[in-house]
């Protein structure tokens, strides 16, 4: 792991515990990152305000049990982080010429006038994001970096949620750092017709997230719920930020979908499909918070994919059972969506809801073609469904080979487990024609 990254490992897990003081505690689990944005704004760099973040609290662990905690803290920190990082670049003055620094230096010690404080940290906030989640990187880097450095995550956290090795998160976080650096990308918010499409890309990578924590790609767990609730922090994050219809719509879209968490698993992590679950256990509260949000950004008249897709989690979310779901709205919001993206699992996930509502023949009319040239042919939940819709039509022989189909291309062992009963439940079965 490259020093810089081993470093913030070990230091930041510890800061909260420097100081036997409750609200020094508290604060660096509600605020560091708060404070860490700023100060990247006002030192040009990652890695010096990972440092000043530490040496801030590191002070307030020293100052505050004797002064007491100030009326503006996280200004205080912000303005502690940043002259210890001034005073430390100015004794590198013995080791190295001083032009090397000087420039440096100069710029952070005149930050320019100074904004409204509290206006200033928040839009730090919001730059952070859109610093973290740059076109210019990859997704895989944006995630990486989001975590890492907007939420605070450690590079072991997330490479255990990423099922990668820690190393090779590392080298992916420097190198995206790296980047930034280099290619002299501002911290800053996209003004005028730049922002929409930075926003997409945004909210792209906060959802790519959440569905890796509410239902990962691989490896024996069904969910990973630290990753999904980063998301919808991320998420209330944006909204409060930066409140625009599809920000609106991701936040109800994650909620939900979240607020099935308690009923999507046995005790023993098995796949509990959404008409088996005990509606009992969704959490009402949540559903109701983002059925809430998804009005308001309908209401706008300027809602996009986001809002489409949590329009639908609410039609299932507020059905009172399966019996009781108005798959014809369903229909209805997904022909909405699919105009805006025709993509094929937005047309595979309109098949379902085709299926649900005309019967299942109708489904795999359209299944089919998706699986064979639509795209979808390595998939595993394409071929999941239409193996549901051979079985619903009676044709056993063809639904188990599509069930195997699925199982070979799915690497999640809660699914391989649901596929796999599936497939017992067939056997024994009479073929239908």
């Amino acid at each position: 792991m490259p020093r810089n990254e081993r470093q913030a490992e070990v230091r930041f897990p510890l800061v909260a515990q420097l100081s036997d003081s409750p609200e020094i505690q508290d604060l660096f689990r509600r605020d560091g990152r708060r404070v860490f944005a700023s100060l990247v704004r006002l030192l040009g760099s990652f890695d010096l305000a990972e440092e000043a973040l530490q040496n801030a609290f590191v002070a307030a662990t020293e100052r505050w049990p004797q002064s007491g905690i100030p009326r503006n803290p996280v200004a205080w920190l912000i303005s502690a982080g940043r002259f210890r990082t001034i005073d430390h670049l100015r004794r590198q003055r013995r080791m190295a010429p001083w032009s090397e620094v000087a420039e440096q230096v100069g710029a952070m010690a005149d930050p320019g006038p100074a904004p409204d404080e509290r206006e200033a940290v928040e839009d730090d906030r919001l730059r952070l994001i859109f610093t973290c989640c740059h076109p210019s990187l990859s997704e895989e880097a944006c995630i990486a970096l989001t975590l890492r450095e907007v939420c605070g995550l450690t590079t072991e956290a997330i490479a255990h949620a990423c099922l990668i090795a820690p190393t090779t998160l590392a080298q992916r976080i420097v190198r995206a750092k790296a980047k930034i650096r280099d290619a002299g990308i501002p911290f800053e918010v996209p003004e005028g017709d730049a922002l929409p499409a930075r926003l997409h890309h945004v909210l792209r990578v906060v959802y790519l997230v959440f569905n890796e924590g509410y239902s990962a790609s691989q490896g024996d767990d069904l969910m990973r719920q630290d990753l999904a609730a980063e998301a919808i922090r991320l998420g209330r994050l944006l909204r409060e930020l930066l409140p625009e219809p599809e920000v609106l719509g991701l936040l109800a879209l994650m909620l939900l979908q979240d607020s099935r968490r308690a009923a999507r698993a046995t005790a023993a992590g098995d796949l509990i499909p959404l008409d088996d679950q005990d509606r009992g256990q969704w959490d009402r509260g949540a559903i109701a918070e983002g059925a809430a949000l998804v009005r308001e950004a309908l209401g706008s008249q300027r809602f996009g994919t986001y809002s489409l897709q949590a329009a639908i989690a609410a039609v299932h979310a507020e059905a009172a059972g399966p019996e009781a779901t108005d798959w014809g709205e369903i229909v209805g919001l997904y022909d909405a969506l699919a105009r805006i993206e025709p993509s094929p699992v937005v047309l595979l996930n309109r098949a379902v809801a085709l299926a649900m509502r005309d019967g299942p023949e109708a489904g795999l009319a359209l299944v089919g073609p998706l699986i064979e040239t639509g795209g979808l042919d390595r998939y595993h939940l394409a071929h999941a469904v239409k193996a549901d819709l051979l079985r619903r039509t009676g044709h056993n022989g063809a639904a188990r080979a599509s069930y195997a189909a699925a199982l070979e291309l799915t690497r999640q062992e809660p699914e391989r487990r649901l596929l796999r009963r599936r497939m017992a439940e067939l056997d024994g079965t009479e073929e239908k024609f």
